[in-house]
């Protein structure tokens, strides 16, 4: 197991202290100016990916000393730790192995003396049997009709991370239709029973210990539905459960044979990899549910076996951290350039905010320097008429990600074309600003005399603003899940510099708590 060390007691904290007054007055513009070739020193390449982070207060320098706090705080180690299904989970004393889900190499790895590969290779199997039958029309529901419809039942990453992939790959999807049912708020369920049609409908109640109040009201409520306009049987045709509590799942009526496994070394905002991602493999097909897979565990590899200066993930979770710590931004705005990607907001705001989300290290003393971020945002060019006023024109600095697509899906590129200038324009117009000698230029050409001492000040943009842009050829299954797996290790990184567990979240649970008194 790696070390516990706090990481304002390392000398290359203390250095980057130092370092960061050399950005007291300093301009991005000028640098690209002094190096024509600073987009290509800071650009690296993953396949068919482009991450471009030279939009960021860094130098070489900055990256050097970045590389000395990853070695002070034991990032290598870490990730042997994470990969080997070690417990680096020390708060619940659990392995944290969502890796392996998309790992087709059969490694030898145990887990408390239990060799997990062929759990994972036993349930992948069984997922792609049962999507099959459902698929092709073999399964039927109780009259004999095919399923046509799937409604998922969970909530929290038994919901968000499922639902994300289905709408994002909505392009690659099959016949059937799918709905997600995660708010306990009755009038939301209702609105999805309403459209269903009982006869073709195959509900999936997704909960690890079968006991979340939400999921299980909802599929009660869905049950109740089910069984006033259907013999009593129909729940063996129309429920399947992925779960860890088998006795539950079949006291609720649904067959030991229709529950598909959890295990404790996955946690759920990161169990889509399994058999959580049922209702992906159904809407997308199996197939594409696994290359959904191998594009993560590519990103993983990656991850893994990449030395510092050309690993992805561990420039983003550094330079957040650099942002965080030493220049002082909360917040990170993420804006994918793809309208099918809209719920991805959601799902890492859930992904970052639960998992860092910590004000005491692993050693359970409480820390003196932030972690965590704000993570918002939505997709452009919507968010260009909604907050993008703030980050350009706001007090608080606040660094953005764009994601964009090289290829439209549809083949439209005249609206692509539209898009990706607006992608670029936005980045740039965060580098570039204007200042008040060209805000009045352009007034005076434009005829404003009048009104140039007036609106000058109103008009004038800071610039010097930072930004990190990820580019892929296209929007596919594969590139989805390397986007997706390349954050999670962001994650796992700034969790290791900021020396805290990334992989509980005991302040889920004071509301439930709270909620059973009232």
């Amino acid at each position: 197991m790696f070390q516990n060390t706090k990481p304002t007691q390392t000398k290359h904290w203390e250095k980057l202290q130092e370092h960061k007054t050399n950005f007291e007055d300093f301009s991005l513009k000028n640098l690209f100016n002094e190096n024509p070739d600073r987009e290509k020193q800071f650009t690296l390449r993953l396949e068919n990916l482009s991450f471009n982070f030279s939009k960021n207060r860094i130098t070489e320098t900055t990256l050097h000393l970045f590389e000395g706090l990853t070695k002070e705080m034991h990032l290598e180690e870490a990730k042997q730790a994470l990969f080997n299904g070690e417990k680096i989970n020390t708060t619940e004393n659990r392995a944290v192995l969502h890796t392996a889900l998309r790992d087709f190499s059969n490694r030898r790895i145990k887990v408390d003396g239990v060799a997990i590969y062929p759990l994972i290779n036993e349930a992948r199997n069984k997922l792609k049997d049962f999507t099959k039958q459902i698929i092709s029309g073999k399964w039927k529901g109780f009259s004999g009709k095919p399923i046509d419809t799937i409604v998922n039942i969970g909530i929290g990453g038994s919901d968000l991370g499922p639902k994300m992939v289905v709408e994002a790959l909505d392009y690659y999807t099959n016949h059937l239709n799918s709905y997600f049912i995660s708010n306990i708020d009755g009038d939301a369920t209702k609105r999805v029973l309403n459209k269903l049609n009982p006869e073709t409908t195959l509900f999936i109640v997704v909960s690890k210990t079968f006991t979340t109040v939400e999921t299980l009201t909802n599929a009660s409520t869905c049950k109740k539905w089910l069984l006033e306009k259907c013999p009593k049987d129909a729940v063996q045709k129309h429920f399947v459960a992925v779960s860890t509590n088998t006795k539950a799942v079949v006291d609720f009526g649904i067959e030991s044979a229709s529950i598909f496994p959890m295990w404790d070394w996955v946690g759920g905002r990161y169990s889509m990899w399994s058999s959580v991602g049922l209702s992906i493999a159904l809407s997308i097909g199996y197939e594409a549910f696994e290359s959904f897979l191998q594009g993560a565990n590519t990103a993983d590899q990656h991850f893994k076996h990449t030395p510092f200066r050309k690993n992805i993930p561990a420039i983003m979770g550094l330079l957040s951290v650099w942002n965080t710590n030493f220049l002082n931004t909360r917040t990170e705005a993420i804006l994918p350039y793809s309208e099918a990607l809209r719920e991805l907001v959601a799902y890492l705001q859930q992904l970052f905010m639960e998992s860092n989300g910590k004000s005491v290290d692993r050693d359970g003393d409480p820390v003196n320097y932030a972690t965590g971020n704000v993570i918002f945002g939505s997709t452009g060019t919507n968010a260009q008429h909604s907050f993008m006023q703030l980050i350009h024109q706001g007090t608080d600095e606040i660094p953005v990600d764009f994601i964009g697509f090289d290829s439209p899906l549809y083949g439209d590129s005249k609206h692509h074309d539209i898009l990706m200038a607006n992608f670029y324009a936005q980045s740039q117009a965060l580098l570039e600003g204007k200042t008040k000698e060209e805000v009045h230029l352009s007034m005076k050409f434009e005829g404003d005399q009048k009104k140039i001492n007036q609106l000058l000040p109103f008009k004038v943009f800071t610039g010097n603003k930072v930004s990190n842009s990820f580019i892929f050829d296209k929007l596919t299954p594969y590139t989805l899940g390397m986007l997706i797996a390349l954050y999670e290790h962001k994650v796992f990184v700034q969790g290791i510099i900021w020396n805290i567990n990334s992989f509980d979240q005991f302040g889920v649970e004071l509301g439930k708590e709270l909620a059973k008194r009232f």
